[in-house]
């Protein structure tokens, strides 16, 4: 029997400033759990999307939503947001007195959601507050971009959405085409 080769992943170092939310590796692809819902295997099909599929749907998208745990009540608080997609992290501003800031500090997990419900991206992840001055000098002008305003310009925090676990799904092709990612 052939000796296993571990493979360590990049996310598990610490990133570099100016690549806060980078990984080294593109990661490894398989499809979701959902019985019943007659999602093929991973050779089948047309295959798995590639990681780059998820860039190319989160850039664009002008509203996510963000969803994050009530901090006191422990049920779902969703919210439309803005924000930029930016060397595989997640990256939005809000009002460090807003329930969505409020809901992180007690509860970093949460999930952002792409406006596209054809061309899904579901990413499950933990946010922080980014503080690194590179970092946000980056997302800043992405942002600006983007949206023609500065969020720095608020003067209130930047959050980066860290992905443990993302999902992308093709309503077309759902069965055939049904990824996730694990970093």
């Amino acid at each position: 029997m052939p000796k296993r080769k571990t493979v360590r992943r990049a996310v598990n170092r610490p990133p570099a400033p100016d690549l806060v939310g980078r990984s080294n590796s593109q990661p490894k692809a398989d499809r979701p759990f959902a019985p019943g819902y007659g999602i093929v295997g991973p050779e089948d099909g047309k295959g798995l999307l590639p990681w780059k599929w998820v860039a190319r749907q989160m850039g664009p998208c002008r509203t996510f939503w963000v969803a994050t745990v009530h901090a006191s009540q422990a049920r779902p608080h969703v919210m439309p947001v803005w924000g930029v997609w930016l060397d595989d992290a997640f990256y939005f501003s809000t009002g460090h007195k807003s329930r969505k800031a409020q809901n992180l500090a007690a509860n970093p997990a949460c999930t952002v959601v792409n406006d596209d419900g054809a061309e899904a991206v579901i990413v499950e992840g933990t946010a922080e507050e980014l503080k690194d001055a590179a970092a946000l000098e980056r997302v800043a002008a992405a942002y600006t971009k983007k949206y023609k305003m500065d969020p720095r310009g608020m003067g209130e925090p930047i959050f980066i959405v860290r992905p443990k676990t993302v999902f992308g799904l093709i309503e077309k092709s759902f069965p055939k085409t049904a990824t996730r990612w694990r970093l």
